[in-house]
């Protein structure tokens, strides 16, 4: 099995120390499952003082990201992944879901630029595969982003998690939120645990399993089950 790489191209090379160093994503990399590595952009810099912004042409607020330093690491990065594809983790990107998971844990090489400041130079979009997003709302830099696409996509990759049938069952994977889900005790404060899922019947269980989780999900993300009437129309 190919060993499948996640290169991190970001000022702030010291965030990932921690998340990448826990749980299931430590244990995939001590598996050579995947490997993580990290470029700090301020190593692509030409000048003394390992510039990285600027103040934005035609006037506004803010500092934005130069382009020449973004496309020297993508550059570098890409000499020695062979076939490796670039992400911009932008606000203006691509919305990430769990399909776009599926589809990017296929991929032996990816690269993600995390952008800072007011943004990056326009001109990046040009040298990278992709721009995805992770919701309608603006973050300091695309650092926290990178962290969740690769956390979402390292668990989809065979291996990394150890029931691999669990990850079919989860929310989003048929268009719909996940069953309510409990464990002991029977009983909390008055809070019981429903009466069918200590039938033994597999069958009315499995019924309730997807009543659940279509009331759920219409009570919760109505979308997603519009969704899901668009695919089979």
């Amino acid at each position: 099995m190919k060993i499948r790489r996640f290169d991190i191209i970001t000022i702030f090379p010291g965030m990932f120390e921690s998340p990448f160093c826990e749980s299931i994503l430590k244990r995939a990399q001590d598996e050579r499952l995947l490997e993580v590595i990290l470029h700090d952009l301020r190593d692509y810099t030409l000048d003394k003082h390992r510039k990285v912004d600027d103040y934005p042409f035609g006037g506004g607020v803010g500092l934005i990201m130069n382009v020449h330093p973004i496309v020297r690491a993508i550059e570098s990065v890409k000499k020695n992944r062979h076939g490796a594809r670039a992400i911009l983790l932008s606000p203006g990107g691509k919305s990430f879901n769990q399909k776009m998971a599926w589809e990017l844990s296929r991929e032996e090489n990816l690269i993600f630029v995390c952008g800072r400041y007011e943004g990056v130079d326009e001109r990046v979009l040009n040298f990278v595969d992709d721009s995805i997003s992770i919701g309608d709302y603006v973050m300091a830099g695309g650092e926290i982003p990178a962290m969740a696409l690769i956390e979402a996509i390292s668990r989809l990759i065979p291996g990394v998690v150890g029931d691999e049938n669990s990850i079919l069952e989860e929310s989003f994977e048929e268009n719909r939120l996940e069953y309510p889900q409990y464990t002991k005790p029977r009983e909390f404060r008055g809070l019981k645990v429903p009466d069918v899922l200590f039938s033994g019947h597999h069958k009315k269980i499995q019924d309730w399993q997807l009543k659940e989780a279509l009331r759920k999900t219409a009570a919760i993300r109505p979308d997603l089950l519009s969704k899901e009437t668009d695919r089979t129309d």
